[in-house]
C-alpha cells in the first residue's frame, strides 16, 4: 500500500508547497508587484477562494475518469499556473495565473485524499490519510523554508522551483499509481450532502479553523518582522519549525483516530491552537520564545485535518470522495476568508500584522465551541447520508 500512496503524497507536496509558499515570499512580492502587502495577500486569498469553489465541479467533471487520468489532468493545469506565475511581471498576470493554477490544486487535493481512502483498509485509513496529507504537511517542514531561500533574490525562481515538483510528481502518479476508478458523481450529487445539517456542522469547522490560522498565516513573515530583524535567514528557521510542528501534528493525529474518538482529538487540537495565538504578541518577542510558540502552533494545526476527515468518512464511507471534496472546499474557504480578514484587519483597523494573533484566536475559539456544541449529534451515523455504490479497489486497480 506504501508504494501506491507515496505518488499521492508528492501530488500534495507539489500543492502544499506552492500553497504555502506566497506567505514567505509575501514583501518580496509586494515589492516587486508594486502593491500593498494586504493587496499582495490577497493571492493567497483569491488562490484559496479558487480552489475552494473550483473543486466540486472540477471533481463532477472528471469523476469518470480513474484518479490516475484525473490526477495527471489536474498536475498539467497546476504546473502551467506556476510556469505563467514565474513569468508574470505584473499583479493583474500573476492574480490570473494563482487562479489557473489553484483549478489544478484543488483537483489533486481532492482526487489524492478520496484515493488513499479507496486503497486504504477501514483499520488504517486514518494513517493513510495521514500519510497522503503528510505531503501537504511535508511542504510547511521543508518546502516553505526552501522556497523563501529560494527565492530570496528572486521570488519567481521559487514559482519555477514549484513548477518542476510538479512535473516530477506527475511522474510519479503516471508511474506508480495503478487505476482506481471510484463512483462517478455529478455536481448536484457532490452538492446534495451540503443539504444535511450533521455535514454541514462539520464542514463549518473546517473553515473556522483554517479561517483562525490565515488570519494570522497569510502575513506571518510582516508579522516576524521585529523577532527576525529583516534577517530572512532567521524567518526561515521559524518558518522550518512551524512546518515539522504541522508535520508531527499530522503524523500524531493520523495514529490517534485510528485508536481514539476523533472527535476528542480534534478538541485537543483546537484548544492548543487557541491558545497558541493568542499567546502570539508575547511568544514572538525574541526568537527562543518564538520556535517554541512555531512549533506548538503547528503541531495544532497539523492536528485538525485528519480528524475532520475521518469524522466525515464515518458519517458514510460509501460517500467518502463526495464527502472529502466538500472538506477539502471548506478548509480553501477558510484560507480564503483568513487572508481576507487578516488583511482587512490591518487596513481598517490600523492592527498591526503581529496583532493578528488574539484575533485568529477568537475566531479559532469559535471553531472549538461550535465544534463542541455539534459533536454529539454529528458523530452517529447519517441514515440519511448519501450512499453511492462502493468501489472496490482490487477490482479497479488495472
Amino acid at each position: 500500500m506504501l508504494t501506491r500512496l507515496l505518488p499521492l503524497a508528492a501530488a500534495t507536496f507539489a500543492v502544499g508547497t506552492d500553497s504555502y509558499v506566497i506567505a514567505g515570499l509575501l514583501p518580496s512580492i509586494a515589492a516587486d508587484l508594486r502593491v500593498s502587502t494586504p493587496a499582495a495577500g490577497q493571492l493567497v486569498t483569491v488562490f484559496a477562494l479558487t480552489m475552494a469553489l473550483s473543486a466540486p465541479v472540477m471533481g463532477a467533471l472528471t469523476s469518470a475518469l480513474n484518479r490516475r487520468s484525473a490526477l495527471l489532468i489536474a498536475l498539467a493545469v497546476f504546473v502551467i499556473g506556476n510556469v505563467v506565475t514565474a513569468l508574470g511581471t505584473s499583479y493583474g498576470v500573476v492574480m490570473v495565473s494563482r487562479i489557473v493554477t489553484a483549478v489544478g490544486a484543488g483537483t489533486i487535493t481532492a482526487a489524492a485524499s478520496s484515493t488513499a481512502a479507496a486503497i486504504a483498509p477501514p483499520e488504517r485509513r486514518g494513517r493513510a490519510l495521514a500519510l497522503v496529507l503528510g505531503g501537504l504537511t511535508l511542504a510547511t517542514a521543508l518546502g516553505l523554508p526552501l522556497g523563501t531561500v529560494i527565492g530570496r533574490s528572486d521570488w519567481h525562481v521559487t514559482l519555477w522551483a514549484v513548477a518542476g515538483i510538479g512535473l516530477l510528481a506527475a511522474v510519479g502518479i503516471a508511474v506508480g499509481l495503478p487505476e482506481v476508478r471510484l463512483p462517478a458523481a455529478s455536481l448536484p450529487d457532490r452538492l446534495r450532502p451540503l443539504g444535511q445539517g450533521r455535514v454541514l456542522a462539520l464542514l463549518a469547522v473546517t473553515s473556522l479553523a483554517f479561517l483562525g490560522a490565515y488570519t494570522l498565516y497569510t502575513y506571518i513573515g510582516p508579522a516576524l518582522r521585529d523577532t527576525t530583524g529583516g534577517n530572512e535567514s532567521l524567518l526561515t528557521l521559524i518558518l522550518l519549525a512551524w512546518g515539522v510542528g504541522v508535520l508531527a501534528g499530522n503524523i500524531t493525529a493520523g495514529r490517534l483516530v485510528d485508536r481514539h474518538d476523533s472527535a476528542r482529538v480534534l478538541t485537543g487540537a483546537l484548544a492548543l491552537a487557541a491558545l497558541a495565538l493568542v499567546l502570539t504578541p508575547s511568544a514572538i518577542r525574541a526568537l527562543a520564545p518564538t520556535l517554541v510558540w512555531a512549533v506548538v502552533w503547528g503541531v495544532a494545526l497539523g492536528g485538525v485535518v485528519v480528524p475532520q476527515q475521518h469524522r466525515l468518512i464515518s458519517l458514510s464511507p460509501a460517500a467518502a470522495p463526495v464527502l472529502l471534496g466538500l472538506n477539502s472546499s471548506a478548509l480553501y474557504i477558510g484560507i480564503a476568508l483568513g487572508g481576507g480578514f487578516g488583511g482587512l484587519a490591518q487596513e481598517w483597523f490600523g492592527l498591526a500584522p503581529a496583532e493578528l494573533g488574539p484575533a485568529a484566536a477568537g475566531v479559532t475559539a469559535v471553531a472549538l465551541l461550535w465544534h463542541l456544541g455539534t459533536t454529539r449529534r454529528t458523530n452517529a451515523p447519517d441514515p440519511a447520508a448519501p450512499e453511492p455504490a462502493t468501489a472496490d479497489p482490487q477490482r479497479s486497480e488495472a
